[in-house]
């Protein structure tokens, strides 16, 4: 088996490499950036708005992980370009290649805005809180074209944090184990259909529904509670009336993202 894996040098990329590993299985790595291959691995550098290095990319690959594009807010016609119209690129290529299975890297960011209240279902309907958070609604619903149209199984994983350990209280909440994120990577690769799947833990203190990834095999194992202790005497009991813990989407959806900061910024 054969996974391309776009975006493979960023955060979540590096953290999947040595987990998604396993015998009688070859995981291509495609970013901008060079990526040196270890065993069992092949690097391609290039640009995911590149329809023709994605179509050759896509050559003899099973499933494709498509972490890829801008992993915070960014002005819009970056996003509009790397994020969104990168996604498309990426979808046509694998359709073209007849790729079967796409796996795309979605957000807590595209229902941002929806308030904290009880555990939130896997379809919660959009609520985008940047520009960022738009592109992840969109690449939800390119997902959805190319499933129903042309037939590839497509799950989109809403995640959280994914990082080694929670960094803040709210990430209590939020935290997608790495070994968990590789979990559900597996589940989503071999799923038929299309899916909206929250990428998070099987935390304590968790917001989001577990319906949907259970549903499509998964199957979490940690809990960020064992980190609570420590980040509660660093940070405090969060306080879920006032932010980063009211909206789903936290600082995300503060007045420093707003599009005349951004413009002041660049």
């Amino acid at each position: 088996m054969r996974i391309l894996i776009t975006g493979a040098a960023g955060g979540v990329g590096t953290l999947l490499r040595p987990r998604l590993a396993r015998e009688g299985r070859v995981l291509r790595l495609l970013d901008v950036t060079p990526v040196e291959p270890g065993p069992g691995e092949e690097a391609v550098t290039a640009d995911i708005t590149d329809q023709d290095a994605m179509v050759k990319a896509m050559d003899g690959v099973d499933a494709v992980l498509h972490l890829g594009g801008h992993s915070t807010e960014h002005p819009w016609d970056d996003i509009l370009q790397v994020n969104i119209n990168g996604t498309y690129v990426v979808l046509e290529a694998a359709r073209r290649a007849g790729v079967r299975h796409v796996v795309l890297a979605s957000s807590n960011h595209a229902v941002g805005f929806h308030p904290r209240t009880g555990e939130a279902p896997d379809y919660l309907f959009p609520r985008p809180d940047t520009f960022y958070g738009v592109s992840k609604v969109t690449n939800e619903a390119l997902g959805s074209l190319y499933h129903d149209r042309y037939g590839l199984a497509v799950t989109c994983l809403r995640i959280g944090s994914c990082f080694e350990r929670p960094r803040d209280t709210r990430m209590l909440s939020s935290w997608l184990s790495p070994d968990d994120c590789a979990r559900l990577v597996e589940a989503s690769i071999a799923a038929e259909g299309y899916h909206v799947v929250w990428g998070v833990s099987a935390n304590t203190r968790r917001w989001w529904s577990l319906e949907e990834g259970r549903a499509i095999g998964f199957e979490p194992q940690d809990d960020s509670e064992v980190f609570a202790a420590e980040l509660i005497a660093q940070y405090g009991e969060p306080d879920p009336g006032t932010p980063p813990h009211s909206l789903l989407g936290g600082s995300f959806c503060g007045p420093q993202l707003d599009v005349d900061n951004l413009t002041r910024e660049r």
